[in-house]
């Protein structure tokens, strides 16, 4: 089969598409024929050897991907040959034409929704259902600002935060970016690129503020967003690359906490929530996996290259 194989951390040119043994699944395992790739930034700071994971080299990138069982292994139960999948986590990289994976690592895609959108599914959706359920602990009739709202995870929060009974308030720097949001539900959307937008947030909240911020990039937003807070906000850290200073005072004057995550430490007790919440969004098409780009396998280092900069519209995919 044909795989990406990274051999040494680096730039995106370290993305090798090559010819590998087709994986073999072993106890408790699935072998699925992968569809498409969900690309998420994480991968591309895995690559570069800067991200918290470090996996032994080499290895085949990707934990998202959809696609259709082609085999099970012994003690497998609940999938079957031919189920159409969507993975969260693999255990040989989903950067690939086939991949392993325990039999709890995969979940029934519905039969409304794409492989191309499937593989959008655990990265984008799992973050935003564990940021706005179990970290904000959001309420309807609250009111929360998805900060980069036109990436992955900021549609699937912009979708779980409207179906929850929350107003929703996105911001994107691009036309496309805000016209997208606007569409997938919030009810006001602004322009993080234009001076004077934080006032503008700040007077469609009455003056009060926002009671909860999903902050895709803290290292840039986070001193302001602790400035926008009603009393008792909440902060949700989900994406930062780099330092920043905040002044810890403005969030005393506001009660205010900043609280941060990352998906890998979910309890399993967790895991099985999200995927309960999302499955059921799916079926009933709340949830709906936007995909802005598909691109063919061979290009993952075009697509590594591009998670990473501004102005997104939805997920990249790549197709095997």
């Amino acid at each position: 089969m044909k795989a990406i194989v990274v051999h040494e951390f680096g730039g995106p040119e370290v993305l090798k598409l090559e010819e590998v043994p087709t994986p073999k699944p072993a106890a408790g395992q699935v072998l699925v024929r992968v569809h498409a790739v969900g690309v998420n930034p994480y991968d591309a700071y895995m690559r570069n050897g800067t991200y918290a994971v470090k996996p032994p080299l080499p290895y085949t990138p990707g934990s998202d991907g959809a696609g259709v069982i082609e085999s099970v292994g012994p003690g497998v139960t609940n999938m079957r040959t031919g189920d159409r999948v969507y993975m969260a986590k693999t255990v040989t990289g989903a950067y690939a034409e086939y991949a392993v994976a325990l039999e709890s690592q995969v979940h029934p895609l519905p039969a409304n929704v794409s492989f191309a959108q499937g593989a959008g599914v655990w990265v984008p959706y799992g973050t935003a259902y564990h940021a706005l359920y179990h970290a904000a602990q959001a309420r309807a009739a609250e009111t929360v600002l998805v900060h980069g709202a036109s990436g992955g995870v900021g549609i699937a929060g912009v979708q779980l935060a409207r179906a929850l009974g929350l107003t929703v308030f996105g911001t994107a720097s691009t036309p496309k970016g805000r016209d997208l949001v606007q569409r997938e539900g919030a009810h006001q959307v602004f322009d993080h690129s234009k001076p004077g937008y934080l006032d503008e947030i700040m007077k469609a909240s009455g003056g009060r503020g926002v009671d909860i911020v999903l902050e895709m990039l803290a290292n840039v937003n986070l001193s302001n967003d602790i400035k926008l807070l009603a009393t008792n906000g909440r902060i949700i850290v989900i994406g930062n690359r780099g330092e920043i200073s905040i002044n810890p005072r403005d969030l005393m004057a506001r009660r205010g906490s900043i609280r941060a995550f990352t998906l890998w430490a979910l309890t399993p007790a967790e895991e099985t929530e999200v995927h309960a919440g999302i499955i059921a969004g799916l079926e009933n098409a709340t949830l709906r996996p936007v995909v802005a780009k598909e691109l063919p396998l061979a290009d993952a280092p075009r697509a590594h290259k591009e998670i990473l900069d501004s102005g997104a519209a939805g997920k990249i995919v790549l197709l095997t």
